[in-house]
């Protein structure tokens, strides 16, 4: 059997540049740190050679790869050549929350196949290789930060290159800054259903149709590059400012990003000590990401309570073998 662990992370800053609409034109930048909130692969061989058997929240046995209804583990186990093989995934979150559960995944389901292929794969790669796989293989309209993020861990500085390459800066401050910062951030769910697709889709598509959408996320990137200088000179406030900008300007690029509850939350949460916030992921529902500093908290937390929190630490490993037997 084999294990493997992989984080879902929170975007502070960035995200939408690197949509290959946006990136391949101007280049963009994100800046996140994925959380101790995970998506587990478990692998093992079948008793039955000739069945390849995939779990999740319904269960396909077949004897033909290409039968599998659940697009991931069919198009990861057909570039693997690999069958005759039990795989199961459990979550921490339910995907559509903006954590990045897709990407998370797809790095950790590739990350199992190869070590039960006993290949070696670096960070890098794994990256590479989901990202390929989600975006040109399977169709997906939708970034890249979130393989990259489930693939190194750790809070980072990615930048999107137009040749389509990616470089990853860890993003340093001294450790209680660091701490503090981790203490500072407070999730809040909100629940709701959308469709992540659709609206990176119709996000990709302003990029190219609407010089004003453009500007905006442009605006976005130069927030990040700010935010990078701010957090390595150790002003964490910084990070409560910039989610605030970010978000008034997020809310412009497409529809479906907000409405009018998540707005009616929002203000009651800056009028009760939050510096800033955003909705995790491509937005319309899941997760609410606020900045409060600390000596707030309390009050913001009575304000908020009709929100469920969900508290969290920062991870530092990125996807990872847990087990091998």
């Amino acid at each position: 059997m084999i294990v493997t662990r992989t984080p879902f992370r929170i975007s502070l800053c960035g995200g939408g540049s690197d949509l290959p609409a946006f990136y391949e034109k101007n280049g963009g930048c994100v800046i996140s740190t994925t959380i101790n909130k995970y998506m587990y692969i478990t692998s093992h061989p079948s008793f039955d050679k000739k069945i390849t058997t995939v779990k999740y929240s319904t269960v396909e046995s077949v004897s033909d790869i290409k039968k599998i209804k659940h697009k991931y583990f069919k198009q990861c186990l057909l570039d693997e050549k690999i069958k005759g093989i039990e795989i199961t995934s459990i979550a921490d979150v339910p995907q559509g929350t903006g954590l990045g559960s897709s990407s998370a995944f797809t790095v950790g389901l590739l990350n199992n196949l190869k070590c039960y292929k006993r290949e070696y794969i670096s960070k890098g790669d794994l990256a590479k290789m989901a990202c390929e796989l989600e975006i040109d293989k399977l169709g997906n309209p939708i970034g890249k930060q979130d393989q990259y993020a489930a693939a190194y861990g750790g809070l980072n500085f990615y930048q999107f290159n137009k040749d389509g390459s990616v470089d990853v800066e860890p993003v340093l401050l001294a450790h209680d800054k660091f701490k503090q910062l981790e203490k500072n951030l407070i999730m809040l769910y909100v629940g709701g259903e959308h469709s992540a697709s659709e609206i990176l889709k119709e996000q990709s598509k302003n990029m190219i149709s609407a010089k004003e959408k453009e500007d905006g996320q442009k605006r976005i990137v130069e927030l990040t590059y700010k935010l990078k200088y701010e957090l390595e000179h150790n002003n964490i406030d910084a990070v409560g400012l910039t989610l605030h900008e970010n978000w008034l300007i997020k809310k412009t690029l497409a529809n479906g990003i907000s409405n009018p509850k998540f707005d009616k939350w929002y203000d009651k949460a800056l009028k009760n000590g939050a510096l800033g916030g955003k909705i995790l992921g491509a937005g319309g529902s899941g997760f609410f990401l606020f900045y409060v500093p600390e000596e707030k908290q309390e009050n913001f937390r009575k304000a908020m309570k009709g929100l469920p929190e969900m508290s969290f630490k920062f991870d530092h490993t990125g996807t990872i073998v847990m087990f091998v037997d």
